[in-house]
């Protein structure tokens, strides 16, 4: 009996993942869970947040946005620092930071501290996914790269759909603290197997990090949206407190901008910008992340305060969005490598729009299956949109570009959506304060205190639903806007692109 070769001696076995790779991805994504599951838990503990401190919509959601902006930050950071001192040490020091972030959020004692606490988290949840990405792939080799970042999707997709369940359970069973302490033995059993199963590496020379431009964007922004957020308290633009601080953020922002051109290794490498298909793809996905992430911060919101839900109901009437976008997520990445991003995006796009406009119209008494399957829309939308997106941006990219690339796409995006979730809920707070007769500070509490009394509690709801309803129609029209750039998308197969010293312009 003869024997034919597939492949040269040994192919099998390391194109097999063994159990010294499967340990580390372990480690990897247990990780991963925990980053991406604080992600999503907080969304359904905002109303009880607000009524634990006393405050309104427009302040919780910096709870988030705060979150969300500490990634961004360090998103730039990590990969020089997985250099300048080893994969290893820099995984453990982002376990330790957010375990750390994890106790204190637990601890905090008003919405200050509970959300300058979260920004501690957020820096090591942001180096969390990052770090555990380049560990998996120097462990993997490049030849089972496809192989492990399969591994690796699993938490992804996961954690829409049991994020807003977990939070939402603990919030009832127990105490909102337990949506952060949850994390401390996830975190301590990951820091162990951490120290003991993840392969150590040396520390190289590196390039100078931008730090300066780092602590020029990082606030800029947060300014920025600070001075925005301030505009339904203070009654107009004209308020110290809204311009003063949008002023100085717009003066860091452009100093950063200024700066980045002139240095060769800046935080965000604005050369990128000249290849038009990466250029139209960011445009494209700010404005998505913009729409998406401020309609998924008010989503649970609606339920709890409106329809009277507990929260753990809330976040199991979100699972048909997670349901939804884990059945097209990994169909819509293959399709844009065979047909173009452009031809799987804007259907994406037109279902996310028939899924949000159901929401445009909601009220007190809208039925749940028309709820649930607009959600199930959106989420179908969701998988069609993100990765293709993100694929459009690199694919036109010389090797050399993709890891800054990567790097200025995970700032954007976090950056977009930390901008949605301020602006969808200083429109919520706005119209809440509205149709209460209330101080934006108070239209919140006030619509819970009137929703709790059996006798106002049909007109309360019926005036909180409008308001939500009119929400969701700015957040549909944020989406809309998003299909302007996506018409310009590739429609064709993505071509290889040869390597050259200059970033080339590319055309769709």
């Amino acid at each position: 009996m003869t024997t034919t070769e597939t492949g040269p001696p040994g192919a099998d076995k390391v194109d097999k993942l063994d159990s010294a790779v499967l340990k580390v991805a372990g480690v990897v994504v247990l990780g991963a869970v925990m980053a991406i599951l604080d992600t999503t838990v907080v969304n359904v503990a905002l109303q009880a947040l607000a009524l634990e401190f006393q405050t309104s919509f427009d302040t919780i959601q910096w709870v988030v946005t705060g979150y969300m902006l500490a990634l961004a930050t360090v998103i730039p950071v990590t990969g020089w620092a997985c250099d300048r001192f080893g994969t290893k040490r820099l995984y453990m020091l982002a376990i330790v930071l957010f375990l750390v972030g994890s106790m204190v959020a637990g601890m905090a004692w008003n919405v200050e501290s509970l959300i300058a606490f979260r920004i501690i988290q957020g820096l090591g949840g942001g180096m969390l996914m990052p770090a555990g990405m380049t560990i998996m792939t120097k462990a993997a080799g490049p030849q089972r790269v496809g192989r492990v970042m399969a591994v690796l999707g699993v938490p992804m997709l996961l954690g829409p759909i049991g994020g807003p369940i977990l939070g939402g359970w603990l919030v009832d069973a127990v105490s909102w603290r337990w949506i952060f302490y949850i994390n401390v033995p996830i975190g301590v059993v990951a820091l162990l197997l951490a120290w003991r199963l993840l392969p150590r590496d040396e520390s190289r020379p590196t390039e100078r990090f931008d730090f300066p431009g780092m602590l020029m964007l990082s606030p800029g922004l947060a300014l920025l949206i600070f001075g925005v957020s301030k505009i339904p308290a203070a009654g107009g633009v004209s308020s110290l407190e809204v311009w003063l601080p949008a002023l100085a953020g717009l003066v860091l922002i452009a100093g950063f901008l200024v700066r980045a051109t002139r240095i060769p290794n800046p935080l965000v490498d604005l050369k990128l910008f000249k290849n038009r298909t990466f250029t139209i793809a960011m445009v494209t996905t700010s404005l998505f992340m913009i729409a998406f992430m401020g309609a998924m911060l008010v989503l649970p919101t609606y339920f709890v305060l409106v329809r009277g839900e507990s929260a753990l109901r809330a976040g199991l009437l979100l699972a048909p969005q997670g349901i939804g976008a884990m059945l097209t997520m990994p169909i819509g990445g293959r399709l844009a490598d065979k047909v173009g991003a452009g031809k799987i995006v804007l259907p994406g796009l037109a279902l996310i729009l028939a899924g949000t406009a159901v929401f445009t119209q909601v009220g007190a008494d809208t039925p749940y299956p028309l709820l649930l399957g607009g959600l199930f829309v959106m989420g179908l939308g969701m998988g069609f949109t993100m990765m293709p997106i993100s694929a459009a941006a690199l694919q036109t990219l010389t090797q050399r570009s993709v890891a800054r690339a990567s790097s200025a796409m995970n700032i954007l995006q976090q950056t977009a959506g930390a901008v949605g979730s301020a602006i969808i809920s200083i429109i919520l707070a706005s119209l809440l304060a509205g149709k209460f007769g209330v101080p934006t500070s108070q239209g919140q509490l006030a619509a819970s205190a009137l929703l709790m009394n059996p006798q106002t509690h049909g007109m309360a709801a019926e005036a909180a639903g409008d308001a939500f309803a009119t929400t969701f129609l700015w957040a549909l029209v944020f989406a809309v806007c998003c299909v302007v750039p996506a018409l310009f998308l590739p429609k064709r197969p993505p071509k290889p692109v040869e390597e050259e010293p200059e970033l080339e312009t590319a055309a769709s």
